[in-house]
């Protein structure tokens, strides 16, 4: 059962670097790593290319967003299970896909999620939030439950059936994705309780307070659409935050 990660990249040759070398040193090896390059004008691209293999597909074009760039890769992908390493991230530790791959080949399940790291971008080993995810329940939902999106895995055949990321949104496709698949009333998934991601703070999402504003609006705008929860969610979802800094 073959695991296509995707990572999406623009002028980050430190990240990249970082992140190939997390996909590499995984113990489970039946892998396609998907990196889309938005036209890096670093060294991005020359440390892509010098990583070429036979288990990485690499894109360097011109998008419109990290959401557009995302469903260039999930069609691109050939495995049965595809997951989502941005630049900036690593894996938890060089079990997380194996652990990953038995869970969907013992379940027979639509997507597994875990919890999340959040590191100083400066000092990768500084853990600043922690992202405890827990199980799901749709009441949740209400009250702007999501699980960590760079933690979830979910089966090809399922992006097939839902659809692709909703590039309307500059920072919040992942959100309206993950309202979609949860409010499948049959949706099969599994919840591993431990870190699988360590994700560095400053991403397109929480960059600035512009981002910060803008996230919150797209929020609302897709709990409107989607018909879940409204302003009371987005008031529950922000204020959960609060507690991964303790």
């Amino acid at each position: 059962m073959k695991i296509s990660i995707i990572t999406i990249v623009k002028n980050n040759q430190s990240g990249i670097a970082r992140a190939i070398a997390s996909v590499k040193n995984q113990t489970f090896t039946d892998i396609e790593h998907i990196i889309i390059d938005g036209m890096s004008t670093d060294k991005t691209w020359d440390i892509i290319t010098e990583n070429i293999s036979d288990k990485i597909i690499a894109l360097r074009e011109r998008d419109n967003g990290i959401y557009e760039a995302l469903n260039k890769g999930i069609k691109l992908a050939s495995g049965e299970i595809i997951g989502i390493l941005h630049s900036d991230d690593c894996f938890y530790d060089n079990c997380v896909l194996e652990e990953i791959q038995s869970i969907f080949e013992n379940k027979k399940i639509d997507l597994v999620y875990g919890d999340l790291i959040y590191v100083s971008k400066i000092k990768p080993e500084k853990i600043v939030r922690k992202w405890v995810a827990k199980d799901y329940k749709y009441k949740k939902l209400l009250k702007g439950w999501m699980p960590p999106h760079p933690t979830m895995f979910i089966a090809s055949e399922l992006y097939k059936n839902i659809g692709l990321y909703d590039d309307r949104y500059k920072v919040s496709a992942d959100y309206k994705m993950v309202l979609k698949i949860f409010s499948i009333s049959d949706i099969t998934w599994s919840y591993i309780p431990r870190p699988l991601v360590r994700m560095s703070l400053g991403g397109v999402s929480n960059r600035n307070l512009k981002s910060v504003f803008l996230k919150s609006k797209e929020d609302y705008q897709i709990l409107k659409e989607c018909q879940i929860g409204g302003i009371k969610a987005l008031i529950f979802k922000n204020l959960s935050k609060i507690s991964q800094f303790f």
